[in-house]
């Protein structure tokens, strides 16, 4: 399946990449992620995620820089959870460039993804996200033809010098060739707010 670049072509590889997301705590302002690669190097950051401004209903996705890549909204009255993505800095008018929404609106059902471009691509989410255990699908239905290819995971980080799984604040983000980093990162901040941690204690087996 064919797939462009969707938040930022610096971000898109055409090699299988891995990368390793911090998070930091969900109480206190300043809260995000940092994303380095497998240099160490900071490439994505989010670091206006606290309980004290917006943030709940508004993200935003920065290189290591401060440039804003991305700005996720959370549309108010959504029975579905549906967030938007909007390139860079959302202006008054702007269309969004993907939408991320839960398949049904019961709990535990999987999110799907639609980006608003000529190719008209989908993506499907499932697994759970309180485990860091996720898998991202780009997905294609057509009247002769429906399938399926995982293009990124989610997954618990195990430690190289020790062999011990480290904590869920420190996850990998493996992605296939030719998947933007950014957008795929964007979801990611889409999945800590619908789901937060807590909610993996009531059912691990889903988003």
């Amino acid at each position: 399946m064919g797939r462009g670049v969707i938040v930022d072509e610096r971000f898109w590889f055409q090699e299988e990449t891995r990368l390793t997301v911090h998070k930091t705590s969900l109480f206190f302002p300043g809260d995000g992620f940092t994303v380095y690669d497998s240099q160490g190097e900071l490439i994505l950051r989010v670091d206006s995620y606290g309980p004290d401004s917006n943030s709940r209903d508004e993200l935003f996705l920065m290189d290591s820089s401060g440039k804003c890549l991305l700005t996720l909204c959370r549309k108010k009255a959504s029975l579905h959870q549906r967030w938007e993505g909007f390139l860079g800095e959302r202006m008054d008018g702007q269309e969004p460039r993907f939408s991320v929404y839960r398949s049904s609106i019961i709990r535990g059902s999987g999110v799907v993804v639609q980006v608003y471009d000529d190719a008209g691509e989908e993506y499907q989410i499932d697994g759970s996200f309180g485990q860091r255990s996720c898998t991202v699908y780009s997905t294609c239905s057509d009247s002769s033809n429906s399938s399926k290819e995982v293009v990124a995971e989610i997954k618990r980080k195990v430690d190289p010098t020790t062999n011990v799984l480290l904590g869920k604040d420190v996850f990998l983000l493996c992605l296939m060739p030719m998947i933007d980093s950014a957008f795929v990162m964007g979801l990611v901040l889409v999945l800590d707010r619908m789901v937060g941690d807590d909610a993996d204690e009531m059912d691990s087996s889903s988003l």
